[in-house]
């Protein structure tokens, strides 16, 4: 096949492999492959490398947006290398991931990506005895010796505020997840600092805590507005953020024009909500890319010194939480960034603004789902 391809013996049994080569090596040798139909075993290429050819990657929940924009991503990197990606749902669960991490032991794949939401001591021993390499996706003690890629969701949530308060909102309330867990906690202290930022005092009243799901985001935002009367509110994703919207149009409520609503996250459900979700992109993708990217390396690598990466927040402007506009009639001034190093933005989407579903006519019924408002 080597003289098919017109190359060294060495450089097609380095494409053959896996490991690669220039692409004008790689296409000759692929393309003498097909020509005399050659299959590689995989048992045996992988007995005498030492390699799977298998990236895992593992997540809380599969069917979240934030993790199907992160798995697109990650798979793309590790297709390029000529591996295929392996993804386990672990329901957030620490006895899940741990037991994960501690079958690297048997080699069964290359590496492994974990974005777990919680993280123990025992995450942690498990990652550093690990035989293969390991990279995190989320956030880990400084000191932590791992490959390591982050977000500043506190960073994301202070964007989120200082919008909603430019914007003329004056009682904002705050849906989260669960406090035990990594972003729970750090987006309940953004949220606290950002309002302490403006002189604002915490009203508990308008914080509510429930888990990252659209059905609970839609009870918490339930169980608030039963308490309080918010004109906005800031939701820990958008999950969460879609089942506000349908708790606040079940409520009667007008969003944006009685209550403005922000999510995180920035995934597809954002832009199919209606009206369209202004939210917090915490880069995903991005995230997803640079950890796969980290990944290769440290295969290729083993000695490279830990890295640790950062993600900027950035904020995406959409219909529900458009400016209200005050009694002189002058819509409020626009939102500005916040400094942070790397800076986020804030930007305005460019994908047109959906019209807000209409107030309910006094004696009619409020729409019942996210749909029957446009029917309307």
């Amino acid at each position: 096949m080597a003289a098919r391809a017109g190359v060294s013996i060495a450089s097609a049994s380095r494409v053959l492999n896996g490991i690669g080569g220039s692409a004008e090596t790689v296409r000759k040798v692929r393309a003498a492959a097909a020509e005399v139909g050659y299959v590689p075993n995989a048992i045996a290429r992988s007995l005498q490398s030492q390699r799977t050819g298998l990236v895992a990657l593992a997540v809380a929940d599969i069917g979240n947006p934030v993790y199907v924009a992160m798995m697109r991503a990650i798979e793309a990197v590790v297709a390029s290398s000529g591996r295929q990606l392996l993804v386990h749902a672990t329901g957030g669960e620490v006895a899940s991931e741990t037991a994960l991490l501690r079958r690297l032991a048997n080699r069964y794949v290359d590496g492994m990506i974990v974005s777990p939401i919680r993280i123990t001591d025992e995450h942690l021993d498990a990652i550093v005895v690990s035989p293969v390499p390991v990279v995190v996706v989320g956030q880990l003690p400084d000191d932590a010796p791992v490959d390591n890629v982050r977000t500043d969701s506190r960073t994301g949530v202070a964007l989120a505020v200082d919008h909603l308060l430019a914007a003329g909102r004056q009682r904002i309330g705050f849906v989260n997840g669960p406090l035990d867990t990594v972003p729970g906690a750090a987006r309940d202290a953004g949220f606290r600092a950002a309002l302490a930022g403006h002189g604002i005092p915490v009203d508990e009243r308008l914080i509510e805590v429930g888990d990252f799901q659209y059905a609970a985001g839609r009870d918490a935002a339930t169980r608030l507005l039963a308490r309080a009367d918010p004109d906005a509110l800031l939701c820990a994703n958008d999950l969460i953020a879609v089942g506000a919207l349908h708790a606040l149009l079940t409520e009667g409520r007008r969003v944006p024009q009685d209550v403005a609503l922000v999510g995180m996250d920035d995934t597809e459900l954002a832009q199919m909500a209606f009206p369209q979700l202004s939210s917090v992109s915490l880069g995903s993708a991005t995230r997803g890319r640079r950890a796969a990217e980290l990944l290769l390396e440290r295969i290729a690598d083993p000695d490279l010194p830990p890295r640790r990466e950062h993600v900027a927040p950035s904020l995406a402007v959409r219909a529900s939480s458009i400016p209200a506009v005050p009694a002189s009639g002058v819509p409020a001034a626009p939102a500005s960034s916040v400094p942070a190093d790397p800076a986020p933005s804030v930007r305005a989407d460019p994908a047109p603004s959906v019209p807000a579903v209409p107030a309910p006519a006094p004696g009619s019924r409020a729409p019942r789902s996210l749909t029957e408002g446009r029917r309307a």
